[in-house]
């Protein structure tokens, strides 16, 4: 994958405008309010992909020091201006918003560490629906999974299990993120039937803690038909398990795979490069051509604008294990985002992609963090050390080899099925519900829609993660 950095600084401005951009950067000191102010006007006006949709980042905008200084004062935090330089419109073809995405933090370490897979976690992951009618402001959890060696396992909690409560308080769609966010909490277990909710007098009190989740939660194989079928459940592309992604694949690929499942219905996404290692896993037979093509903004694309391809070697120079596959199952829900359709996407004009599950996130735009120094880089010598505030940006939108992209909507499944929350079934296992759809396709049993009524999705306990349905790119030289 070519490479984003290091940043080269083109700020195309009059030579009176440049001066008013000398920070204090080697000050020990707190970071001044304009300072952070300037620092983001000056990230969003180099790299924001759709910087030609908000004049107040043009790059005549202001014609004197004076006048930038008046523009930054006139906002009473860096969150203001940050929103002021994010555009709002809204795209015509889907009336959903144009960026949905970009962000600022006041906090780059736990950002990095977001990125790095370490949160503050205990165990227990869940979706958040809405009751069903007619008490839809309501909202009650189900367990998704259940991550090794957390509270929850410990407290013998389980995929399937139902909470409507946190603490006493019924979850709603007021309050829920509030409940989710304690650092310790109780769950107040319900069952549900597919129609209603009824509470069963059960707690299970949980803390969270620091953890690093392995994202390759299932690899395996299963006999389908006397053929060896793959199965890998994979819930985030995050580069520092890029070596036990390589080495699931390796099994498979040493058990001689005839097709693989590719359970991505909670991967809310992750690294891009990890997304081209991964598809390259996959296939093996197109190294060299191109997986993806990049957009940046009008400034930006000549110098960043280019190609990613399929290689043969994930990041640490290890040979990738390539199952040379023309055809690829994938496992989707609403949760199934960014890094997650980069994949479907650019693997779309290659092989036979059959998807099955419910429709994904939609979203085709990566970030990258911008941190205040001269280059945008973390590790410049005049980096800013008096504030930890850091800008993540869109960049660019990912077009796969075709030319596809913009799907807002996300990827709509070939064979519709959402999640039963009476009936999750056992990750893993032939009869779980989307499994099984998948097995019934690969044996020709293939049915396009499933009877089973999908509620609302709120969201689920990433929510709150600084990387939530994230695609981004970052420089490790």
């Amino acid at each position: 994958m070519k490479k984003l950095l290091p940043f080269v600084v083109l700020l195309i401005l009059s030579s009176s405008i440049v001066s008013c951009f000398n920070d204090n950067d080697d000050s020990p000191s707190t970071a001044t309010s304009l300072e952070i102010k300037d620092f983001i006007w000056k990230g969003m006006n180099v790299f924001y992909l759709y910087k030609g949709l908000v004049p107040d980042l043009a790059n005549d905008r202001f014609s004197s020091d004076q006048q930038y200084t008046d523009y930054l004062n006139g906002f009473s935090t860096p969150e203001a201006i940050f929103e002021d330089v994010k555009t709002d419109e809204i795209d015509p073809a889907s009336g959903l918003p144009i960026d949905d995405f970009s962000f600022l933090v006041d906090d780059y370490i736990a950002l990095e560490q977001a990125f790095d897979g370490i949160t503050l976690n205990n165990g227990m992951e869940f979706g958040l629906v809405r009751y069903p009618a007619p008490n839809e402001s309501l909202v009650f959890g189900y367990v998704r999974y259940v991550l090794p060696g957390t509270d929850a396992e410990t407290k013998g909690v389980e995929r399937g299990d139902i909470f409507n409560t946190i603490d006493g308080t019924q979850l709603n769609d007021q309050n829920f993120r509030t409940l989710i966010a304690q650092n310790s909490y109780t769950i107040g277990l319900a069952t549900f039937d597919g129609a209603t909710v009824t509470p069963t007098g059960e707690s299970i009190p949980l803390t969270k803690s620091q953890y690093t989740e392995n994202p390759v939660y299932i690899s395996k194989t299963i006999d389908v038909g006397g053929n060896p079928v793959g199965y890998i459940m994979y819930n985030a592309f995050t580069a520092d398990f890029d070596a036990q992604l390589n080495q699931a694949f390796g099994q498979l690929k040493s058990a001689g795979v005839t097709d693989l499942i590719l359970d991505l219905r909670y991967n809310g996404g992750g690294r891009v490069d990890t997304a081209i290692d991964l598809s390259s896993m996959i296939t093996g037979q197109f190294n060299g051509q191109i997986f993806s093509t990049e957009q940046w903004n009008a400034d930006r694309q000549e110098q960043f604008g280019g190609t990613n391809l399929f290689n043969n070697t994930i990041r640490t120079g290890a040979a990738i294990n390539s199952l040379n596959l023309n055809r690829l199952y994938v496992l989707t829900t609403r949760s199934s985002a960014s890094a997650s359709e980069l994949v479907i996407n650019g693997l779309d004009p290659y092989i036979q992609v059959i998807q099955i599950g419910t429709a994904t996130r939609g979203k085709f735009q990566a970030s990258v963090t911008l941190y205040d120094s001269g280059n945008f880089r973390r590790d410049s010598s005049d980096l800013n050390r008096g504030h930890t505030y850091a800008i993540q940006p869109l960049v660019l939108k990912s077009l796969n080899s075709v030319g596809f992209t913009d799907y807002y909507e996300g990827f709509t499944p070939d064979v519709e099925l959402a999640e039963n929350y009476s009936n999750l079934g056992v990750l893993g296992e032939p009869n779980e519900p989307l499994l099984e759809a998948a097995i019934n396709y690969i044996l020709g049993n293939r049915i396009a829609k499933y009877d089973v009524n999908e509620l609302e999705n709120l969201g689920d306990s990433n929510m709150l993660n600084l990387d939530y349905e994230r695609m981004y790119i970052i420089n490790d030289n």
